[in-house]
């Protein structure tokens, strides 16, 4: 059929990198966008092909134009899909049918309450027409990191491959500790690193920077591979862990490590043994690791599991990640025993840049001068600062 306008439909970024990761194999055994009965009959089983699935995949995108265009459609008619005013895709329609944009969200978050924010986001991107069919996009960053993987699985001769899911927001001693613990036991650790399609303060360039710092200096590096993951609404609900296994599964992971305070894993006990989301669970057969939470003891004196601890929790201080990034968007440096001192100095100097009026001043008055000429920056600044903070004789 001839394309004309009245044949396109304008999606966003954040839709196009969902339908590739279904081009691509990632949400196997989804393969295609699902008519209405398929997609209500995985709403209501938790299946698609014989193996579990936690929702419906559909395509019901908002607009009025969009509306339009879907409500005019026929079978077998061929949709243009255009992101920025470019073509990127077509479907090839199968059926055109209505949905509940509440219900569907529900699917996706457990809830339908509008007051949470990422319903509300969802919902003004959701339309009240989904088209089923087969489909194709362009979007080539997610084959680019299928191929990487591939690659260095088969320099490695990697058996053992494990998957850690990581907003890194920021990178924290904890995050250092599970990634080591992880790389103890297998060939080759895959970091996928979340790329919301959010704007945000706390960038995805800046976290995959202090991601890279670190694997660069403190890792074998030939072993870590860190890759973006296209963290889309999809991702957002409550399956967000489920949908996590089934694509670290789908890009050729072994393994799964998860923490065990993570919100999602449903821990529970049956017959004395411990149970979680994941044995219920068919076809997805990546096996889960799950790791205790990490604190730092302050009887100790380091960092340890609240599983192998024998100190009560008021000796305990938690690396909870909302709270050290507080810190750093104030523009303070948190304690060493928290993040890496070189990790927060990269953070705070791309946070506050150009912050000091006079930074040879500082230096000359505060920092130990070796009599060199040295031309100095503000990641320096706060890495020498940090080590002035961590002196024990005055303290």
């Amino acid at each position: 059929m001839k394309s004309s306008r009245k044949n396109r439909l304008f999606i966003d970024r954040e839709a196009l990198a969902t339908l590739a990761l279904v081009q691509e194999g990632l949400l196997h055994p989804v393969d295609k966008l699902m008519n209405s009965q398929e997609a209500k009959s995985v709403d209501e089983t938790k299946e698609y092909k014989d193996k579990s699935f936690p929702f419906s995949f559909i395509f019901a995108p908002a607009g009025r134009r969009n509306l339009e265009v879907l409500k005019q459609l026929q079978k077998g008619d061929v949709v243009e899909l255009f992101e920025n005013n470019k073509k990127v895709g077509e479907i090839t329609t199968e059926e055109v049918f209505e949905i509940d944009p509440l219900e569907r969200l529900k699917s996706i978050y457990g809830t339908s309450d509008t007051s949470h924010p990422g319903i509300a986001a969802t919902l003004k991107r959701l339309g009240s027409f989904a088209i089923s069919g087969d489909f194709w996009v362009e979007f080539d960053e997610i084959k680019r990191t299928k191929e990487l993987i591939a690659q260095r699985k088969k320099e490695l001769k990697a058996k053992n491959v494990a998957a850690i899911m990581l907003a890194a927001k920021p990178l924290h001693r904890a995050h250092e500790r599970l990634i080591r613990l992880t790389l103890e036991e297998s060939d080759l650790v895959v970091l996928f690193l979340l790329k919301p399609y959010i704007n945000e303060e706390f960038s995805y360039d800046l976290r995959q920077k202090t991601l890279e710092f670190f694997v660069k200096n403190y890792l074998p590096k030939n072993r870590v591979l860190i890759v973006p993951l296209e963290n889309t609404y999809i991702f957002a609900g409550f399956n967000e862990l489920i949908l996590d296994a089934i694509v670290a599964q789908n890009y050729g992971c072994t393994k799964l490590v998860v923490g065990k305070n993570h919100a999602g894993l449903g821990l529970y006990y049956d017959k004395n043994s411990v149970k979680s989301i994941f044995d219920k669970l068919k076809g997805i057969n990546i096996a889960i690791e799950t790791i205790s939470e990490f604190v730092y003891c302050d009887e100790c004196k380091t960092l340890v599991s609240t599983n192998t601890c024998p100190h009560g929790s008021h000796h305990h201080i938690s690396y909870h990640a909302d709270s050290i990034l507080e810190l750093l968007k104030l523009g303070i440096l948190p304690p060493a025993v928290l993040v890496r001192k070189e990790i927060s100095a990269i953070i705070l100097s791309q946070l506050f840049p150009n912050r000091f009026k006079n930074l040879e001043k500082l230096f000359a008055d505060l920092i130990p001068n070796p009599g060199l000429m040295i031309k100095h920056n503000e990641k320096d600044f706060y890495i020498e600062l940090m080590k002035l903070y961590q002196t024990t004789s005055l303290t």
